[in-house]
């Protein structure tokens, strides 16, 4: 007869075998698992914070913005994302600062044009407010026969001024007090009668605003004028012996 103390300890190696299963080890796929998913997270947000950097070698700081931001919102954590967190602000200050530096500059129009027998040299606005049919340009002109003017330059009828007018003005939130007037050829317009101190004032300005008077139904609107951009380089010196 074989002994009957086998059995149980046939028992017992297997009860070990299945404790073995369900021991700490028996969690550590699930740890791989994680850490590959983190390696691979690092490795992509490294690949992309080289895009980025590859944009700010070339000063595209539109483009490594957006960038910085994706790195930041789809790989926090990473070494990356701690990295970008360092530069990205100041980057971003800068574009803002060029965008809307760009935004302004874009709003003048400079042209060179015969006019009348002479020549002129136009540094051109448009109000920003009121919108649709009321924008009225703001010119500075320099004609080699007339010389310097400034002027308001809005669709027929024009404005309501009989002979010298004052308009009310704002500019960057002083109040101030501008005399124009209209011109005798009856275009749509109001001429300033400083031009010079005009020019002056705007060369320092941010915002100027025009309170005016349409012909047209006797309309009062504030004329708005985001000034800030003029680039007096670009507007054009003209010979005054010149004719075309």
């Amino acid at each position: 007869m074989k002994p009957s103390f086998h059995r149980p300890c046939v028992a017992l190696l297997c009860a070990s075998w299945l404790l073995a299963g369900c021991s700490p080890q028996g969690g550590q796929p699930a740890a791989s698992t994680a850490q590959v998913q983190q390696q691979a997270q690092e490795a992509d947000a490294a690949r992309k914070l080289d895009t980025y950097q590859q944009l700010l070698r070339i000063k595209n700081d539109e483009m490594a913005v957006t960038m910085g931001h994706d790195i930041l919102d789809h790989y926090p954590g990473t070494a990356a994302a701690k990295q970008v967190q360092q530069s990205l602000p100041s980057i971003e200050q800068r574009w803002k600062e060029n965008s809307e530096k760009n935004r302004l500059a874009a709003l003048w129009l400079y042209q060179v044009s015969p006019m009348a027998g002479g020549t002129q040299s136009t540094a051109t606005i448009v109000s920003s407010q009121p919108a649709g049919g009321d924008r009225v340009q703001l010119v500075l002109r320099r004609h080699t026969s007339w010389g310097l003017s400034v002027f308001l330059y809005g669709s027929k009828p024009g404005f309501v001024c009989h002979g010298n007018c004052t308009l009310a003005a704002t500019v960057d939130g002083k109040p101030e007090h501008i005399k124009v007037f209209a011109p005798p050829t009856g275009e749509p317009a109001l001429m300033m009668v400083d031009d010079k101190g005009f020019i002056a004032m705007l060369q320092k300005a941010k915002k100027i605003s025009l309170e005016v008077t349409f012909a047209d139904g006797e309309k009062k609107r504030t004329l708005v004028y985001e000034v800030g951009g003029f680039d007096p380089a670009r507007w054009a010196s003209l010979d005054k012996g010149k004719k075309k």
